[in-house]
């Protein structure tokens, strides 16, 4: 075992994926609960958590790690489930196999599963997407082996859009245009404007992250529709919260709609980026950037280290 007692104690998180493939009848039954093992989502994910918690014991050699959080969700395409862990802890190690171990059983556990209908179901694609913290900083799937993510650059934003429609070109996106021009009109360079399913919401933000924007704002994904997202995506990658941001974007808005109160959207920090959540509608862009108007620069100052403490 690699003694790792000279390394720094750091908050670390990883994200892997990985896929079910199937036939679209057992994906019907799968969302609908309808096998005949009960509980199917429910079940393979808490397998993955226990999973998880139990690395140490299955892999050889891996550290003992206390782990600090463990999700495990899952989204659809018509033949597939697509699976996403992501693991937490503070220590001198990554958490990059617990994570890799939470797809991993969850797999295994739908596959045993959905087996009485579709023997011939393949789980595919386990592989590590992100990991954050410890000396080699933060890495993402799209980041050139051994690159680290720098600091944060600053006036550099971006903007990612959680649209099924959108991606696939059924729905033209208006939300992200007006987030550009606002940055725009505010001084900021925008990296890009990428538009996502639902599905790869997470994958997408983790891959933004490593590109280091000073700001991340993203649209869409944050209702309570089962393919919403986006929160959970951003939750994953956050070393500091700010709840004030999100509670004042929804206080805005239900100044308009009662409607307001169901967005789950988060705002904090990665690395230093500020990311913030706001609804998909155009209204609720322009309410939350109406809310960001006030705050963005004194944000982006203070976690930079300048700017007036409050």
């Amino acid at each position: 075992m690699v003694d790792v007692g000279d390394k720094a104690v750091t908050a670390r998180t990883a994200t892997a994926s990985g896929r079910i493939v199937t036939r679209p009848d057992v994906i019907t039954l799968v969302r609908a609960d309808d096998l005949p093992k009960a509980d199917v989502l429910a079940t393979a994910r808490i397998a993955g958590i226990s999973g998880a918690k139990k690395t140490s014991e299955l892999i050889p050699l891996c550290h003992q790690l206390a782990l600090t959080s463990v999700t495990v969700d899952f989204d659809f395409t018509d033949d597939s489930i697509l699976i996403t862990a992501t693991a937490k802890t503070t220590g001198q190690t990554g958490v990059e196999m617990e994570a890799l171990t939470a797809v991993a059983i969850a797999g295994l556990t739908l596959h045993d599963m959905i087996k009485a209908v579709d023997a011939t179901a393949t789980m595919t694609d386990v592989r590590l997407e992100t990991k954050t913290g410890g000396k080699r900083g933060n890495w993402t799937r799209d980041t050139p082996e051994g690159d680290s993510v720098a600091s944060p650059r600053p006036g550099t934003a971006a903007v990612v859009v959680a649209s099924t429609a959108g991606a696939a070109g059924e729905r033209e996106d208006t939300t992200g245009p007006a987030i550009r021009a606002w940055f725009e009109a505010r001084g900021y360079w925008v990296d890009a404007v990428s538009v996502v399913a639902d599905a790869d919401i997470a994958v997408e933000i983790a891959r933004v992250v490593a590109t280091s924007p000073a700001v991340i704002i993203t649209t869409g994904g944050t209702g309570m529709s089962p393919t919403d997202r986006t929160p959970e995506a951003t939750s994953a990658l956050l070393d500091r919260e700010l709840p004030g941001v999100s509670e004042a974007i929804r206080a805005r808005g239900l100044a308009v709609t009662p409607r307001a109160a169901l967005s789950r959207g988060v705002a904090g920090t990665a690395s230093g980026t500020v990311i913030v959540n706001l609804p998909g509608s155009p209204g609720g862009v322009k309410d939350g950037l109406a809310v960001l108007d006030d705050l963005l620069d004194h944000l982006v100052a203070q976690v930079e280290g300048g700017g007036a403490h409050e």
